[in-house]
């Protein structure tokens, strides 16, 4: 008598949505299907709204396009990028789920050092579900894995951690370089699988990359706007470094944690970097105030949730960085109508709308 097999139960299955910014159809998602599909898949159309996005047969999807955006937002939805991968902010607002997984169209399944086909997507889930140390380095990085454990001399205050807001994973093949680096080497692909999770310490800021990340919505979800990018503004691929920044220093101020590390993805498509060098030539500048000035951020107590922390940041960008440039007062502008946008879309705690949401093609 044979056996019934073992069904394995994907991880926090009700809990997380896939949100995916796209302009094409998402053949990608055919070898992500093992991962992905027993997942809520939410997909940003961006672009012209009349081409026909094509998704795999079998998934759970709901479909946004340029149009959906502005009829749900109304005149909100200035603060929604065109044309830049910025529009996934978007589905941050619509999701209901706790936990919330990015990733690009052009990133694929990676294998392990064995062989072995990496699920990001659980990956994730196990640094968000574990806890982080920020305020205490651990030389043997992420204690809670299994087999490792706090070394000789860590404070035992400290062993508990702290709540994980933000799970940042990372790449083989394509590296995710600025434009300047790309044009000097143009071939370079990251073959190196290290096998760490780490926190990233507070007051310490990081480069995001959004192409494979994951996040606490409840938590960190109004601090992770992708900011004004793309069509009709003077910058691009600076929308996951803005929502870094402003992520990690509201992390910092709520006592929560950031990890970096695995899990690995496989990105496949280098991007023109002429086109992306016009894109970033403003960022590339600007970036050596920004950082300092993130660095150097003090919110007041009486900020206690993400909604606060934006809010207050905004004031201090209108305040501080439009000296650098116009742009900041629009930015600051558009994250205030992103905490308005947010706070309409998710008034209650459980986060349950007052209006129904609706995509163009609900599935």
């Amino acid at each position: 008598m044979s056996l019934p097999a073992t069904v394995v139960t994907p991880p926090l299955v009700d809990q997380v949505d896939i949100v995916i910014p796209t302009i094409r159809s998402l053949d990608f998602l055919e070898q992500w299907r093992p991962f992905f599909q027993p997942y809520h898949l939410i997909i940003i159309q961006d672009g012209d709204p009349s081409i026909k996005i094509r998704v795999p047969e079998g998934y759970n999807y709901e479909l946004y396009n340029r149009n959906d955006i502005e009829r749900i937002l109304g005149s909100k939805s200035c603060c929604v990028s065109f044309k830049d991968g910025a529009c996934r902010s978007f589905g941050f607002l619509v999701s209901k789920k706790k936990y919330i997984f990015t990733i690009d169209d052009d990133c694929f399944v990676a294998k392990d050092p064995s062989g072995q086909e990496i699920n990001a997507l659980a990956q994730h889930i196990r640094n968000l579900v574990t806890p982080s140390t920020p305020f205490f380095f651990n030389t043997l990085y992420d204690p809670y894995r299994e087999g490792a454990d706090f070394v000789r001399g860590y404070p035992f205050s400290l062993r508990e951690g702290v709540t994980t807001a933000i799970s940042h994973g990372l790449w083989l093949n394509v590296p995710d370089y600025d434009a300047p680096t790309q044009l000097v080497k143009p071939r370079e692909r990251n073959i190196r699988y290290v096998d760490a999770v780490m926190t990233i310490p507070k007051g310490t800021l990081f480069p995001m990359c959004a192409m494979n990340l994951a996040f606490d919505r409840e938590l960190i979800g109004p601090a992770m706007y992708f900011g004004l990018m793309g069509d009709g503004q003077p910058i691009g691929r600076y929308d996951d470094m803005w929502a870094g920044w402003c992520a990690k220093v509201t992390c910092d101020h709520l006592g929560l944690g950031v990890k970096t590390g695995l899990p690995y993805l496989s990105h496949s498509k280098a991007s023109n970097p002429f086109v992306n060098l016009r894109k970033e030539y403003k960022g590339l500048f600007w970036q050596e105030d920004l950082i300092p000035f993130f660095l150097n951020v003090t919110l007041p107590k009486e900020c206690t949730t993400a909604q606060k922390c934006y809010i207050e940041l905004s004031k201090l960008v209108k305040e501080k960085l439009v000296a650098i440039d116009p742009y900041f007062e629009k930015l600051s502008d558009a994250m205030v109508t992103w905490i308005d946008a947010w706070n309409e879309l998710n008034p209650s705690t459980d986060g349950t709308p007052t209006g129904k949401v609706q995509p163009s093609k609900p599935k």
